[in-house]
């Protein structure tokens, strides 16, 4: 008995993780959404959302680039694989940014928001 309810803790704990980490199902993306590419140059050249800005979150003038736009815009953040778009959602958010949505990896904005990418 012991064993089965380790085995059902270890499945919930293992299916709440897995869905924390998930991206939304689908991610609404109007004319004025801001949909902002945080990796390399190189990899957004690669690349990318059609229609991303890219601002790397790793260069040193991220924070400087982030001044100059509205903390109130709509904002939509991925990169390779959700951890650093993680952390820019995060910068943003302590900048004052009010409407930011973390899309995770690339493949996943994409099917989130439903826009192709491109190169």
């Amino acid at each position: 008995m012991k064993k089965i309810f380790t085995l059902i803790a270890l499945a919930l704990v293992a299916t709440f993780a897995l869905a924390a980490c998930a991206p939304s199902a689908h991610i609404n993306v109007s004319k004025d959404t801001i949909v902002i590419d945080v990796r390399t140059p190189d990899e957004y050249s690669a690349g990318h959302l059609d229609g991303a800005v890219n601002i790397d979150v790793e260069n040193a003038n991220f924070g400087t680039i982030l001044s100059q736009l509205p903390t109130d815009g709509d904002y939509v953040v991925y990169c390779r694989s959700g951890n650093r778009s993680a952390k820019a959602v995060e910068i943003m958010k302590a900048s004052g940014f009010t409407k930011v949505t973390d899309a995770h990896g690339i493949n996943d904005a994409s099917s989130a928001t439903g826009i192709k990418i491109v190169q």
